[in-house]
């Protein structure tokens, strides 16, 4: 009986774990994709392209698989987390997962004017300081973008990107 239960747990539980890490998995290549469609201040075009993460997010291991394989034009990619704040240094993207949003308003007040791309994931945030904003639509993954606080931070955005997300003022 305890096998049959055990079992049947397994049978449920593993495709929503599964879900979950596809859901990961398409995160982190928009984000990297989108990299294709911005394009930062000149004093960001050399180094390293840093990606952040503020706190600790399972996007973070995608992403250590992609910056493994891929690069941002010349820019080798590095991932980094911050836990606080204060901690965020120079970094070209930074991910807020959903569970860390409620310090948008203060880590968007550290980011201000540093070219950095904030990328969230909770709905409402692209109006409220996020550059871009992942949201699910009809069941698919799609993205909110917010050209004006993207170019706040001095990014401007091709045309292209703007035409494949949903767009919030």
């Amino acid at each position: 009986m305890v096998r049959k239960c055990l079992f049947l747990l397994l049978f449920f539980l593993l495709p929503a774990l599964s879900g979950i890490s596809q859901d990961t998995k398409f995160k982190a290549l928009f984000m990297y994709n989108f990299t294709k469609y911005l394009e930062w201040p000149v004093e960001k075009q050399t180094g390293d392209f840093v990606i952040g993460i503020f706190g600790t997010s399972p996007i973070k291991e995608e992403l250590l698989i992609i910056a493994s394989k891929k690069q941002v034009g010349s820019q080798s990619m590095v991932i980094k987390e911050f836990n606080v704040p204060s901690e965020i240094t120079a970094c070209h993207i930074l991910y807020i997962p959903e569970n860390r949003s409620g310090r948008m308003d203060e880590i968007g007040s550290v980011c201000i004017g540093k070219g950095i791309v904030l990328i969230t994931d909770k709905p409402g945030l692209a109006k409220s300081g996020a550059g871009l904003n992942y949201v699910i639509v009809e069941g698919k993954q799609s993205f909110e973008i917010n050209k004006a606080n993207l170019e706040r931070q001095g990014v401007k955005v091709n045309s292209v990107l703007l035409s494949l997300g949903i767009i919030v003022q």
